[in-house]
């Protein structure tokens, strides 16, 4: 059977609440986005893999509490405002001094007005290399909502909203093949996506196991390939 849909369409990531699956691994961090008006320190550090669904939930977020949505490298370019904001991927302008003190800028202006900060990283505020001191502290005194790595259902769930973001409808034997095999996380999740929507569209091939059996093998060779030499291994005269 053909592939449904052969044309190069652009991804569409679905980003409603709708669309946001809810599992015993994000339930938590869920419960502390919905309750954002009673944050103690009405401010929020939403922390998790590459991957987990951070900008997802801050989307939510940022529809029902009529948020801003801004990415922490862009801050020294925009005005501190007050009202309930979003920045993403603070660790990212760790260093950057101009960055830095945007970012505390911004911070102080939005709860000084009475609004609500939410924050996103992979890793806790305490290990984000912040230098300026000040926002450091901040930073570190910022609450955390954490969301973990998938169960298989939030993974199987992953995988079909972004096969649906790339308009696709994969063979049903697909899913259960992948999560006897993929590495589990939502970064591989969307690597294979990703890879299995150029190769179909390169070859014209459904997306089923088969071709995902191929992906899967060329991408392990290519992480064989890159990986550095092991010191240990005894080499012939």
């Amino acid at each position: 059977m053909p592939r449904q849909l052969k044309l190069n369409l652009p991804v569409r990531s679905a980003t409603g609440r709708e669309d946001f699956f809810l599992s015993p691994s994000n339930a938590l961090a869920v419960a502390e986005i919905d309750r954002w008006r009673d944050w103690p320190a009405e401010k929020l550090a939403l922390i998790g893999p590459e991957g987990a669904g951070k900008t997802h939930l801050v989307h939510v977020w940022a529809a029902g509490a009529g948020a801003r949505i801004l990415s922490a490298r862009d801050l020294a370019a925009h005005d501190p405002l007050p009202g309930n904001t979003a920045i993403e991927d603070i660790p990212e302008i760790a260093g950057n001094a101009e960055a830095e003190e945007a970012l505390f800028h911004w911070h102080n202006l939005v709860l000084a007005e009475g609004g609500r900060l939410l924050v996103t990283g992979t890793t806790p505020p305490a290990l984000w290399p912040i230098e300026l001191p000040d926002l450091a502290s901040r930073m570190r005194g910022t609450p955390i909502a954490r969301l973990d790595p998938p169960d298989d259902i939030l993974l199987q769930a992953v995988l079909l909203k972004l096969f649906a973001d790339r308009q696709i409808t994969p063979q049903p034997s697909l899913l259960p093949w992948l999560l006897r095999r993929m590495e589990r996380s939502f970064a591989a999740a969307g690597r294979i996506v990703e890879a299995l929507d150029a190769t179909a569209l390169g070859t014209g091939r459904p997306i089923g196991p088969k071709l995902a059996a191929e992906v899967l093998d060329a991408a392990a060779r290519d992480d064989n390939s890159k990986a550095p030499p092991d010191p240990s291994a005894k080499t012939e005269p």
